[in-house]
């Protein structure tokens, strides 16, 4: 069996999901505009490769502690619904419909949380995502992440452990990503998909003939 893997943000999503996430949270008077210019500042170094992902994730995962778990989800699902799945791409709707008539098993791969992911990979018919997770106790988040982070290596591990539960080999598999941190996941299937590749990504991508996309 093989398998498709789709990368969220800037792929699935034609823009990172985290700036609008946010400026949501700001509505709704949660976070400040401090927040805003970290999580941008964030953008800018994910951009060209150099964010400390681990220090970031972990980071916002404590603007979580305490808030009930559940009602977290739901919330969250209504504003995906309302306001990142209109930034989905005709073009990725295309692809998912695409492998999934040519027999792949659909899989969002990313280090977003599966708040923001599953209703995503729901609407677009995905059955399958690993995501990064943030510790839940009780029903409320504990403000911790749930080791490991789902990115760079660790992304190939979690894939490849799912892969080997699904009797999938990632050789045959194909993968999709706009990001230069993906580059161990897209040297771990046999089909790179490079989509809206950041710069280092588009370079790398040219000097190995791997095939480059724009989902708008």
């Amino acid at each position: 069996m093989k398998a498709a893997f789709f990368d969220l943000d800037r792929t699935l999503v034609r823009v990172n999901t985290a700036p609008l996430y946010v400026r949501w949270q700001m509505r709704e008077k949660k976070l400040g505009w401090s927040a805003y210019a970290r999580v941008s500042w964030w953008g800018a170094q994910y951009l060209f490769g150099v964010l400390d992902a681990a220090e970031a994730s972990a980071r916002a995962a404590t603007t979580l502690a305490g808030v009930d778990e559940r009602a977290f989800r739901a919330a969250c699902a209504a504003w995906v619904k309302r306001e990142v799945l209109p930034l989905v791409p005709t073009a990725a709707h295309a692809e998912v419909a695409r492998r999934r008539e040519a027999g792949y098993v659909l899989a969002v791969l990313t280090s977003t949380t599966p708040y923001v992911a599953d209703p995503v990979a729901e609407a677009l018919g995905v059955e399958h995502v690993l995501a990064s997770r943030v510790e839940v106790d009780g029903g409320r988040f504990t403000g911790q992440l749930a080791e490991p982070l789902c990115y760079g290596p660790r992304k190939v591990d979690r894939a490849r452990d799912w892969a080997d539960t699904h009797g999938i080999a990632l050789e045959t598999s194909a993968f999709f990503t706009d990001s230069v941190s993906d580059l161990p996941m897209l040297e771990a299937v046999g089909e790179p998909r490079v989509i809206n590749p950041d710069p280092r990504l588009r370079l790398t991508a040219l000097r190995r003939g791997w095939p480059v996309e724009r989902w708008t």
